[in-house]
């Protein structure tokens, strides 16, 4: 599919990134906004025709890495290196996903951290999205790599509430030392988990992401829920490129049909 350039300007205080869909008319916007002290930007990627709908869509926030840490403003692009933002901007990025012979379009949005995103940064952003969209709050999604990944199993970890909200988590070489007592908090709310991470990982242990799954399935008193990791054989830390690949599939799904299969 042919690439184009990305250009960049700026009116009334928003940055805009016009880039179709995969065949599609979304639009990808990035924008300047202070969510909190730790988020000055994000993106938006919105279904097409959301102004012109009433409809409510599935919310995925993605949480970038440590590399692509910014200010929200001039260092906003950085977002756009790596995962799905990355097959986004080059409009590889299938518009919609047919799961259970339903049609779903997701409202994607993936903001910029300063520093490293601590629980109440990732909350005051789910608030952002969810005042500010129409979103279907039985199919709300969080994932996210390295730091960000690390940033997931922190946020569900450290509040039952919010992890009781989510419908599901995809953590990707997440950067947190497994704690059971945060695995305690997503086996109890019921969270379904699919954790990916690459074996020889040097830069963040695949230890960590082993012992999570290994402490939510023992957690006692656990809500029955899809709890797994897929652990690719690779001594990179990039475990990223082939898990947010529409085209990668484990069972029949990918990480994107199987959030959507899941649903509070």
């Amino acid at each position: 599919m042919l690439k184009r350039p990305v250009d960049f300007c700026l009116l009334s205080g928003f940055l805009f990134l016009l880039l179709p869909g995969a065949g599609s008319s979304q639009t990808l916007t990035a924008r300047t906004e202070i969510i909190d002290t730790n988020c000055h930007g994000f993106y938006q990627w919105l279904p097409a025709g959301y102004e012109k709908t009433s409809e409510k869509y599935p919310l995925l926030i993605l949480l970038h890495g440590m590399g692509e840490l910014g200010n929200g403003e001039s260092e906003l692009p950085k977002v756009l290196r790596n995962g799905a933002m990355k097959l986004i901007a080059e409009n590889k990025f299938p518009s919609s996903f047919i799961v259970n012979d339903t049609n779903y379009h997701f409202i994607i949005f993936a903001p910029q951290f300063i520093h490293w995103p601590w629980p109440g940064t990732v909350a005051a952003i789910f608030k952002y999205a969810l005042t500010h969209y129409r979103v279907d709050e039985k199919r709300i999604y969080l994932s996210g790599l390295s730091m960000g990944g690390g940033a997931t199993w922190e946020f569900v970890g450290n509040s039952r509430e919010w992890a009781q909200k989510l419908a599901a988590i995809v953590p990707v070489c997440g950067a947190s030392l497994a704690d059971s007592a945060k695995a305690a908090t997503i086996a109890l709310a019921g969270l379904p988990v699919w954790a990916t991470h690459n074996q020889g990982d040097p830069v963040v242990t695949v230890e960590f992401t082993e012992k999570y799954i290994r402490y939510i399935r023992a957690a006692p008193g656990r809500v029955k829920m899809d709890v797994k990791k897929t652990i690719f054989p690779d001594t990179s830390h990039n475990a990223w490129t082939k898990t947010y690949d529409p085209g990668w599939t484990e069972n029949g799904m990918n990480i994107y049909e199987w959030m959507l299969s899941q649903h509070r």
